[in-house]
């Protein structure tokens, strides 16, 4: 079995807006927490901290860990052609609040765009369950 660890921001602004990352690499375009995985020997803080400054050009600071979601993937579902071995996915979410930089898009990566939604408009969005789970992580803090 393979294995995944990744860092995710949850990141409200003044207005309650939520901070997501316009993600393209799946079998389809989705938006998503800002945050990816962990590089070998990486600090989970510093991985979420790092994603988030370059998928969306904001320096955050983080807050608080709001939870750990565990995912197995089967092979079949993966979206690695021709893998046999399921994936198992630890994704680690932090609230986190914008303290520097200015929001822009990342370039060659696994997000082309970053953006604001109004809170109330974020279900009507085409977006991953990871959304869906950290926001319920969020209302639970």
């Amino acid at each position: 079995m393979d294995l995944r660890v990744a860092a995710y921001a949850v990141v409200f602004d003044a207005d309650d807006r939520l901070l997501l990352a316009h993600w393209n690499e799946g079998r389809r375009a989705a938006w998503t927490m800002p945050g990816g995985g962990l590089e070998p020997g990486e600090d989970p803080e510093h991985a979420a901290r790092r994603e988030v400054r370059e998928e969306t050009g904001y320096k955050v600071a983080l807050d608080a860990l709001l939870g750990i979601h565990s995912r197995v993937i089967p092979p079949g579902r993966r979206l690695t052609p021709g893998v046999t071995e399921p994936l198992h996915t630890l994704r680690i979410i932090y609230r986190a609040r914008v303290v520097g930089g200015k929001l822009r898009n990342e370039k060659d990566g696994s997000t082309d765009m970053a953006a604001w939604f109004p809170r109330g408009e974020v279900r009507k969005l085409q977006r991953v369950k990871l959304v869906d789970i950290a926001l319920e992580m969020a209302d639970e803090k």
